[in-house]
């Protein structure tokens, strides 16, 4: 499941490369990530029908949570990197794979749980206990929309076409 987040936001960077975005409440960025972070706001506001109210707390809270899955998902990546290098023992290697990668997720569920706690201070309730569920629709939708854009670069692409 991680490996697929992990795909899901890569997906997303290569999406917007060429995605123009723009936005009320500042202006445009080059910046494929900040692009994807302008879409992903506004969707989520969209879905769960924010008032500027409760945008104008949110926000701030959900970008802070964002932050820190963010950076957890880094140091991830930046440890299988290190682990890759100094690979020895198969089994040993897999065992503490398999205990890093229980300890990724304890980790992610820890932050889940603390900004859960946080929505719901910020948000009604029904709004509140929306939010992993349309982040998790976004993502959804972010990568069906990448997959199809692949599809169709492979059918230009001078790859094999099907036949009807």
């Amino acid at each position: 499941m991680m490996k697929r987040f992990s795909f899901i936001w890569i997906a997303m960077f290569v999406l917007l490369s060429d995605i123009g975005v723009s936005s009320a409440q500042q202006p445009p960025s080059d910046d494929p990530t900040e692009k994807i972070r302008a879409i992903q706001i506004e969707y989520l506001s969209k879905k769960l029908d924010l008032t500027p109210e409760e945008a104008q707390k949110f926000l701030p809270v959900y970008n802070n949570y964002t932050h820190e899955v963010e950076q957890l998902i880094a140091e991830r990546h930046q440890k299988r990197s290190q682990d890759k290098i100094a690979s020895d023992n198969a089994d040993d290697a897999a065992r503490r794979n398999m205990d890093k990668e229980l300890k990724y997720e304890k980790r992610m569920l820890d932050i889940r749980s603390r900004y859960s706690t946080e929505f719901q201070r910020v948000l009604p309730g029904r709004k509140a206990g929306m939010v992993f569920k349309t982040e998790r629709d976004f993502r959804n939708i972010m990568i069906n929309h990448v997959n199809r854009q692949r599809m169709n670069r492979m059918g230009q692409g001078g790859g094999l076409k099907r036949r009807l």
